[in-house]
Order: C-alpha cells, then sequence, then structure tokens
C-alpha cells in the first residue's frame, strides 16, 4: 500500500521528548479515555521493565485539527493547544509523567494522589513506596527527584552515599555500581518510544476501528465515548457535571439531602449521559444523537454550527433535570416502592437508568402527578427487572419503546402505553409457566429470585422462624459485617448428598433456598429438613404458621415431599407470590 492509503504515520520519540510534549500541550489527554491510571504495581513494573532495555509497547495518537479537543494529564487544566492526542498508551503515559514530572494523578474514586516508586541501587531493583521502604535507607523512596529540573546529580548520589554510609559499609565496588545504576535510572529519560500517528484526516469511526484492531484487549470506543468527547469540546461544563454526579453518588455525604449518594447504583457518567439523552432525544440508541450534537441535519446531511448549538442546548436541558436532585431522589423512592430495597437485589443497572428515562418523561412530558407517577414507574421497574426487557440489546429495546411513546400525547396515553406493555408480557402463561421454568436455575443472581425477595417486601413478609420483617433485614443500614439476612438451604447440601443429589445446579436451585436470619442458618447446619422445622414449631402460632407456609412458597408436607417435587411445588408457589408481590403496588 502507498504511504497516501495509510491512516498512520510511524514517529519516534524519546521519552523526555515526548514527556516535554505533554507537559507543553502539545500531546494531550482524549475525552474517549478516562484519566484513570494504573495500580501504583503497574507504574513500578513499567519502570523496571524500562531500566532493564524491554520494549514496553508502541502508543497510538491522533493528529488533532480541534486544538480544544482534549486536556493535559494530570489533574491540570484543560490544553487549548493540543496537537496531538492519545488513543492507546494513555496508562503508560499517565504514569510515566506522574512520576517523572512529580504530577498528582487521578484515581478511579476521582481523589489525587502521588505516585511514589522507589529504586534500590545496588540490587537495582524497584517497589512501591511504602513506611518500611522509607525508613531504609538501601532505597532511594521516591524516584521522581531525581528528574527535577533543581537536582544536581552530583550532590544527590552524594547524599544518598552518605546517608547510606551511616547503616552500612559502602565500598568502593558499591560506590561505584550505586553511581552507574542512578545514572542509568536518570537515563530512562532517553527510552525510545514508536508512535503511530493516525492522521486528522481520520474519522472517530475509523480511529476506534484502528484502536480495536492493534489492541484486542482494550475497550472498544462507542457512541457514548465520542459524545462525551464532543462535551468536552463545546460543553465542558456539562461533562464535568456528569462526573461529578457520577463521583458524589459513591460517597456518603455528611449533608444526604444535598448528596446523590445512595444504595442502589453508583452511575458511569455514561450510564447518566444516556439517562439525559433518552429522556432529551427520546433516543435509545446513540449514534443519530451523536450526529445531532456534530451539528448535522439528518434529512440533509449538512452540518452546521447553528444545529450543533441547538442541540447542545436541548441536552443541557435534559441534563440538568437528569442530575436534579429531587428528581434522583424522587426516582429512587420508586424502586423502594417497587420493592427493590437495595442495590443487591437488581441484577441490572441498564434497568435502573432506563426506568429513570421513563420516570423524567412521565414527570416532565407527560405531568403525571407525583403519587400516580411513582406507582407507575415502580410497577414499569419491576416488570422490566423480572422480565429483563432491557437485558439483551438494551438500546434496541429502549429504542423501541421511545419510538411508540412518540404517538403518545397526554399523561392518560402514557400510563395506558406502560400497562399494555405490562399486560402483553405478564400472562397467565407467564405466571404459571414461564417464571415457573425460569426458577429452574442455580444462578444466584437471578431477576426472577430478586423479584421474589422484593415482593416479599411488598406483602411485609417475616423471615422464615424470625418475627423480623424481610423489609426490615434488607435495609442497607442493618448489614453488618456478616450479613442479617442468609440464603437457607431447605434441603442442607450434605443431606441431598446423602440421598445421591451432588450437583452443585441441583443443591443450589433457587426454589431450595429460604431467607433466614444469620444465627438461625448457624443453629440449622446440616440438619435433617423435619428434624429442624420440628424444632422451630413452637416459635409460631397455628395462624403464623399459615402466613411463613404462603410468603416462604412452602407446601404444609414440604418436609416428607421428595426432592424433585419439592422444587416443582415450590417454583409455582414462588411465582403466585411475585404475582402477588407486583398486584401490591
Amino acid at each position: 500500500m502507498s504511504d497516501a492509503g495509510l491512516l498512520y504515520k510511524s514517529v519516534g520519540y524519546s521519552l523526555s521528548a515526548i514527556l516535554s510534549n505533554i507537559e507543553l500541550g502539545d500531546i494531550g489527554l482524549p475525552e474517549i479515555q478516562r484519566p484513570f491510571v494504573w495500580k501504583n504495581g503497574n507504574v513500578r513494573d513499567l519502570f523496571d521493565s524500562m531500566y532493564q532495555g524491554f520494549p514496553v509497547g508502541f502508543l497510538l495518537l491522533w493528529e488533532n485539527d480541534n486544538a480544544s479537543h482534549s486536556r493535559r494529564i494530570g489533574t491540570e487544566t484543560k490544553s487549548h493547544n493540543t496537537s496531538k492526542v492519545i488513543v492507546d498508551g494513555q496508562q503508560r503515559l499517565t504514569s510515566l509523567y506522574a512520576v517523572v514530572k512529580n504530577k498528582k494523578v487521578l484515581r478511579d474514586d476521582f481523589s489525587e494522589e502521588h505516585i511514589e516508586i522507589a529504586f534500590h541501587p545496588l540490587e537495582e531493583k524497584f517497589e512501591v513506596a511504602d513506611a518500611a521502604i522509607r525508613k531504609d535507607r538501601n532505597w532511594i523512596p521516591n524516584i521522581s527527584k531525581i528528574w527535577e529540573s533543581d537536582t544536581n546529580l552530583f550532590k544527590f548520589v552524594g547524599d544518598y552515599l552518605q546517608q547510606l554510609s551511616e547503616v552500612r559499609t559502602v565500598s568502593t565496588s558499591d560506590q561505584q555500581k550505586i553511581q552507574n545504576s542512578i545514572q542509568k535510572l536518570l537515563g530512562l529519560q532517553n527510552y525510545p518510544f514508536q508512535a503511530l500517528e493516525i492522521l486528522s484526516s481520520a474519522s472517530e469511526e475509523q480511529v476506534s476501528q484502528v484502536f480495536v484492531r492493534i489492541n484486542s484487549k482494550g475497550k472498544r470506543l462507542n457512541e457514548s465515548d465520542f459524545i462525551l468527547t464532543l462535551m468536552s469540546v463545546y460543553w465542558d461544563k456539562g461533562r464535568h457535571e456528569l462526573e461529578k454526579f457520577s463521583r458524589d453518588c459513591k460517597k456518603p455525604s455528611k449533608t444526604p439531602a444535598n448528596s446523590p449518594f445512595n444504595h442502589f447504583i453508583e452511575p458511569s457518567p455514561d450510564q447518566l449521559l444516556r439517562a439525559a439523552i433518552g429522556y432529551g432525544f427520546k433516543r435509545g440508541r446513540l449514534q443519530y444523537v451523536y450526529s445531532l450534537l456534530r451539528g448535522k441535519d439528518l434529512e440533509t446531511g449538512v452540518f452546521s454550527v447553528e444545529s450543533r448549538q441547538k442541540q447542545f442546548e436541548r441536552l443541557l436541558q435534559s441534563q440538568n433535570l437528569a442530575l436534579n436532585l429531587n428528581n434522583w431522589k424522587g426516582f429512587l423512592q420508586c424502586l423502594i416502592c417497587a420493592g427493590y430495597l437495595n442495590g443487591k437485589l437488581i441484577t441490572s443497572q441498564t434497568t435502573i437508568i432506563y426506568s429513570y428515562v421513563f420516570y423524567l418523561l412521565g414527570k416532565y412530558e407527560y405531568k403525571i402527578p407525583d403519587h400516580d407517577l411513582r406507582r407507575n414507574i415502580a410497577r414499569w421497574f419491576f416488570f422490566t427487572s423480572l422480565t429483563g426487557r432491557y437485558t439483551n440489546s438494551p438500546e434496541s429495546a429502549l429504542e423501541s419503546d421511545l419510538i411508540h411513546l412518540r404517538e403518545v400525547k397526554d399523561s392518560k396515553g402514557f400510563v395506558a402505553f406502560l400497562d399494555r406493555c405490562i399486560k402483553a408480557r405478564l400472562t397467565d402463561d407467564f405466571w404459571n409457566v414461564t417464571l415457573p421454568n425460569q426458577l429452574n436455575t442455580a444462578a444466584a443472581r437471578s431477576p426472577s429470585q430478586m423479584a421474589y425477595f422484593a415482593s416479599l417486601c411488598l406483602l411485609d413478609a417475616k423471615v422464615l422462624f424470625s418475627t423480623m420483617l424481610v423489609a426490615k433485614l434488607l435495609d442497607p443500614s442493618m448489614d453488618a459485617h456478616r450479613h442479617s439476612l442468609e440464603r437457607h438451604h431447605l434441603f442442607p447440601k450434605d443431606w441431598l448428598k446423602q440421598k445421591g443429589v451432588t450437583e452443585i445446579y441441583q443443591t443450589n436451585q433457587i426454589a431450595n433456598f429460604a431467607l433466614i436470619e444469620w444465627p438461625d442458618n448457624s443453629k440449622i447446619s446440616n440438619q435433617p429438613p423435619h428434624k429442624y422445622w420440628e424444632e422451630f414449631q413452637n416459635r409460631h402460632s397455628h395462624e403464623e404458621w399459615k402466613s411463613i407456609l404462603y410468603w416462604h412458597a412452602l407446601p404444609e408436607d414440604w418436609t416428607s415431599l421428595g426432592y424433585e417435587e419439592f422444587l416443582s411445588q415450590r417454583r409455582s408457589r414462588i411465582a403466585s407470590v411475585v404475582r402477588n408481590g407486583f398486584d401490591r403496588i
């Protein structure tokens, strides 16, 4: 292939040259990559490989015609005159820049930290600095000092040798080795890197394809990544608002009323963006929205600044509503209303985000009163969680739902649409055949099992053998070192083993589990069902036992049933409890 057909060119850099380009802002971090670095152990290994002369991989850069398309590496403010951005190699360069230039980096919890890598000159060994290493004079505790502009290498080595001689004898050969090792470490600034630079004429899609083809372990860049990039270019404040909201969702606050922190979801900026776009653009697939935000008229194919500004104003308005604390907390109340009291009961975060889209539509597009909205969204969330509506091809499923909603004009139509979708799926056949079949699994995180637990909360059920409500013990604030509730094998595994039932798929069937307080679970241990059942019967009256058998889906004679027959009967009874729980919303 001729050079004219290539999407890239090959360029060589020394470490000092590429870090200088980063420091000057000529090479920047693109927003399609997150600004998080490796664990410190990875950084240590990187320096060790370079010191020993091993290759550490090539870099992939992208020539950038738009100077504000990126920001500086580390925690500094974004650059406005970047000529190239890093597509692949960001973790390596961020780590090298942080250590060599002694800059703080961002962790995945958005905290800032200096990376301190220690070096043992005599053993030529790198390690992550800790308290013991910092006290050990054999180590240079922070190699960043070597590359500081005011460091005099001769004095640096002299000071090190002086401190070392205070704790051990340093021979002439030791001195020579130490000098050589430190000089070699300093010389890493000349370490060669080979970079493939994608030409500025390449499209975002071509860049994504290049990234995927040369880096099979990397994350495939998708429309949400590129939309976040556009936000950094044209609405940087909006991008940072998403990141801040995401960050605040992860950390408990001293002022809960002013915080989005919750026990259901720690949404990523990408997920929050999807909620804003789903509401504001009524789109599940983001490819169309990406084109709109670039200023493209989908009918004519023409790009314009006016169109781009109009679409970003639309995004601004929808994002403001999506990140509004009253809306966020009002929506999370819907999950509680649905019986899902904490995130451990929820098997799909996408279902949370997409249900939030419907909450925003119901509140602002169709003006549904809060009380009615909470009930309807609670039903929708329970329904979509139970059926996995947004599990397979979620974007397509949401896109289809939102397309149908475009024909809905008022609140009655919105509620009717939700009810139609629910009734079309939750038929008698679903409750009597489909759901019992779905319960025929040993999956630890089955949506059908979580719907059963949610139903126990809705029905004010008590824990097996207990006076405590399931809802009370599923409250996240009750979670201790050992969980308040445990899943108990009604037919203990050891007892089943004696009967020849040994496969995990058989012993860990959903229908063989019941929620029980952990002290009772420990007491029962591996006792046969009929034995522990009799021992616990004196805790409750005859009337109470009727409720217990109903809530926990147990036939009256369950301890005398064959195991397979017990599982079959209990699946049907669990399905009935789930149906009753859903009807309670």
